[in-house]
């Protein structure tokens, strides 16, 4: 193969040789990035001796701005990859975060594609709530000389699936601007449909925008982790510890996992992501409901597999979808489910989905099918991922989970959650599982000096303990506050040796905790954060970052509500002043969130 560096410029036999030494270790797509970069350097010095060459345009008129919106990083992932992409065909670009982008600007850009996910029940994320908000107003200003594209990551458990992308995307069509590459909807699964969006919006460039000589830094890939979401690391497990006691309804387990030999990193606040395997019982029954046979052989990805390894390995039986829903409705011809997926209201559908999985739905509409067809009907088993509950200074070589097992009782029969279940029932110490890294850039600590508040109910606790040990690491002399909460003391209070030893050692500043079924009314952690009201100002106005992680549906809305109340109270401010400085606080960094 001739060397696609070498090709570019005249080597004399040593500079040649030094050459081939570089990049004999570099994968076939390192090489095709140092390639692109080197074609890139060669177009600059091209320009440099004959600027005559450069015709004349505004930096909006040659560059692409792709801006990015994501609540876990997936989107940042996206709109970097886009960048690197377009500069490897010479063109100028440049990814934003939505949090970092003044709305108004869209005025200046000549071409954006934008990256955005849906959070929740069809809301924005964080990073990307104030550009939704100016976007959506009257204040929004025309937009006749923008060209752009939107590409919308979202879970189609989710009724507003897409939701935040698809408006963003027939907005700025409202505005005028130039819909230059049709907007794609992305599930979990989403990297196969991100690229080939991300190929089309490159393949258009052409006649949108002009070459440049511009160049970007040479970043490191030689040393790039081996593994990662297309290879996962296979992790052994360290410790498996149930860590609530004979008395609570959860089943919660520490779980201490070995990276020794994988180069995986990561920082508090990531996420570890866990490939699962369906529950075997769930497996069964959803084989005996259909009355198919487990060895029939079915085709996925080209290759043939038994169905019983597919439903185990390969798709997604426990979490229900609409996009599975409309097929086995159409495919039953079942006006009952139809009418469930098309009621007016969507607080409906939304518990539908909430609260079946897809054996629930084939039970309760029934109707015959081939083996084929209904494999090609799931979507495919997606990694589950989890708050990293430990520090990588205090814990070299490992890597901690705080997992809740997901079992309930539904429709007279047990349900169980797909990771969850597979790690406290399945697996042991010295068994392995495959893992991997997902970055978290946007739940970061802050400088050692600063003071943090973590609010953290259940198993949100998780990244609270990696925050509080990489303090102790790093010697912080800021101020720490962390307010936890579960049902009782006794049997659900999460670590409650180590936040008494990080508290007698100076790590931990204060601790305040709610319980709610240890006394008849029921507390939770935003009574707490109201009950000390002043002193939580108090330390918002001396600089604190606020952090919340848990449950998105419930308890992230009543802790925000709670520090509306607060700021306004002990602000003396009214509510939209307060609504209006919590939004300040996020723009800034300081009020960040990992809900789900």
């Amino acid at each position: 193969m001739i060397n696609p560096v070498a090709s570019a410029l005249p080597l004399d036999a040593d500079q040649d040789h030094r050459l081939q030494e570089a990049v004999a270790g570099l994968s076939p797509q390192q090489l095709q990035w140092v390639s692109g970069y080197a074609a890139g350097l060669a177009a600059a010095g091209a320009a440099a001796a004959n600027p005559a060459a450069v015709a004349p345009a505004s930096d909006a008129d040659r560059r692409l701005t792709v801006l990015y919106g994501s609540q876990t990083g997936n989107g940042e992932g996206v709109a970097e990859r886009l960048v690197a992409l377009a500069q490897r065909q010479g063109y100028a670009a440049r990814a934003i975060s939505l949090a970092d982008f003044k709305p108004s600007a869209l005025r200046r850009e000549a071409l954006v594609t934008i990256v955005v996910s849906t959070h929740g029940e069809g809301d924005p994320p964080d990073d990307a709530e104030l550009f939704h908000e100016y976007l959506m107003s009257d204040r929004a200003a025309a937009l006749p000389d923008l060209g752009y594209s939107v590409l919308a990551l979202g879970d189609s458990s989710y009724v507003n699936f897409c939701q935040t992308g698809r408006e963003i995307d027939a907005r700025l069509a409202e505005l005028g601007a130039q819909r230059f590459a049709e907007r794609i909807d992305c599930d979990l699964e989403f990297h196969a449909a991100a690229s080939a969006w991300s190929a089309q919006v490159v393949e258009r460039l052409p006649g949108l925008l002009e070459r440049t000589p511009a160049v970007t830094r040479l970043r490191a890939v030689v040393n790039a982790p081996e593994y990662g979401r297309d290879n996962p690391f296979a992790a052994e497990i360290l410790v498996n510890q149930k860590i609530t006691g004979a008395g609570s309804g959860k089943d919660v387990r520490h779980i201490e996992l070995s990276l020794e030999g994988s180069d995986l990193q990561y920082e508090p606040g990531d996420s570890l992501a866990v490939i699962a395997n369906n529950p075997p019982s769930l497996v069964d029954e959803m084989l005996d409901v259909l009355s198919l046979d487990a060895e029939a052989t079915v085709v996925v990805d080209d290759e043939p597999v038994p169905l019983r390894a597919v439903l185990a390995e390969k798709v997604e039986i426990t979490a229900l979808n609409l996009d599975f829903m409309r097929r086995w409705a159409a495919h039953g011809n079942s006006d009952a489910l139809c009418k469930t997926i098309e009621d007016p209201d969507p607080a409906v559908l939304t518990e539908f989905v909430a609260v079946h999985q897809v054996v629930d739905v084939v039970r309760r509409y029934p109707a015959n099918i081939e083996a084929q067809a209904f494999v090609d009907m799931l979507r495919p088993l997606s990694p589950r991922s989890y708050s990293i509950a430990s520090s990588p200074a205090a814990n070299p070589g490992e890597v901690h989970l705080t997992v809740a097992a997901v079992r309930y009782e539904a429709f007279g029969r047990p349900h169980w959650g797909a990771a969850s279940t597979m790690l406290a029932d399945r697996l042991d110490a010295g068994d392995h599982v495959k893992v991997f890294v997902e970055e978290n850039p946007r739940f970061r600590l802050p400088s050692p000096d600063t003071p943090i508040i973590m609010i953290g109910p259940g198993t949100g606790i998780a990244p609270f303990r990696a925050f509080v040990e990489e303090r102790a690491e790093q010697g912080a002399r800021g101020a720490s506050w962390l307010f936890f909460g579960d049902r009782t003391m006794h049997d659900d209070f999460l670590y409650q040796l180590e936040w008494q030893r990080h508290l007698k050692r100076g790590n931990l500043t204060r601790l305040d905790v709610a319980f709610s079924r240890d006394q008849r009314r029921k507390v939770y952690v935003q009574d707490r954060m109201r009950e000390n009201g002043e002193e939580l100002y108090r330390w918002i106005d001396s600089g604190a970052v606020i952090y919340v992680c848990g449950d998105a549906k419930r308890m992230a809305g009543d802790v925000e509500r709670a520090l509306i109340d607060i700021i306004a109270d002990r602000g003396g401010i009214d509510r939209n002043a307060a609504e209006r400085r919590l939004k300040d606080l996020r723009r800034a960094k300081r009020y960040l969130r990992d809900v789900y």
